[in-house]
């Protein structure tokens, strides 16, 4: 079920009219819990629609009419409560990686099976990622590999966004490590916090640290030894 009372608002973005029609009847037959609020058929309709709509989860292809939909990602994310779903027929991982670092919260192929096309929906719009395995350590492993060595006698710029954390942002940091894939609900319960409060922790996190999600600052989390960084990389199950 979705976490909130009103039914997840979904916007489908793909160039086949078939599969529009497909998913369009696939999503409202399960009107308790999500509904479509618009389609679009290439990139400019799909920008101008979201931020018109502001859609909870945009289903969104890769590929609409031989371009790429990766350059409109950022624009479809313009609106902060909206997450983007990719379901594609796209099969180059380097590809599908791009998506997920312009900030795409799941990867899905266009052979998956209805049910796992609704959960996925569901569990993006918690605030979760839908990501395989492969995906995941890719994504991980290409964010974490290890930057050209800083010039001598050069205060680093990262010691000084981490030294302006506070001590509340260090512990939310550390939950957050600890339980990747959790919903924004289970990290706040876990911190007797409300959702709303996490929400403002984190904008905070994210702009200290100069990272744009969730996933950033894990891996930023791991990558600069964040309290119980290491604990986590040894026991996410990547």
């Amino acid at each position: 079920m979705s976490d909130s009372v009103h039914p997840i608002r979904v916007m489908i973005v793909d160039d086949h009219q078939t599969m529009l029609w497909g998913l369009e009847q696939l999503i409202s037959a399960d009107s308790t819990r999500m509904q479509v609020v618009g389609t679009a058929c290439n990139g400019d309709e799909a920008i101008s629609k979201a931020l018109d709509l502001k859609p909870d989860v945009v289903l969104l292809d890769l590929d609409l009419d031989g371009h790429s939909a990766l350059d409109i990602l950022p624009k479809l994310l313009a609106h902060p409560g909206t997450q983007v779903l990719i379901l594609t027929g796209e099969r180059q991982q380097q590809v599908l990686d791009s998506a997920v670092h312009k900030g795409a919260r799941g990867v899905m192929g266009k052979d998956a099976a209805a049910a796992q096309v609704l959960k996925a929906i569901e569990k993006v719009h918690l605030g979760e990622l839908w990501l395989d395995r492969l995906t995941m350590s890719r994504v991980l492993s290409g964010l974490m590999e290890p930057q050209a060595p800083q010039m001598p006698h050069k205060q680093d710029p990262e010691a000084h966004k981490v030294a302006g954390l506070t001590q509340r942002e260090r512990g939310i940091i550390e939950i957050i490590v600890q339980g990747c894939g959790a919903s924004n609900k289970k990290l706040a319960e876990q911190l007797f916090i409300s959702e709303h409060t996490l929400r403002n922790h984190l904008s905070s996190i994210y702009h200290k640290l100069d990272v744009g999600n969730r996933l950033e600052l894990y891996v930023y989390a791991l990558k600069h030894q964040l309290a119980g960084a290491e604990h986590a990389q040894r026991q996410l199950p990547i």
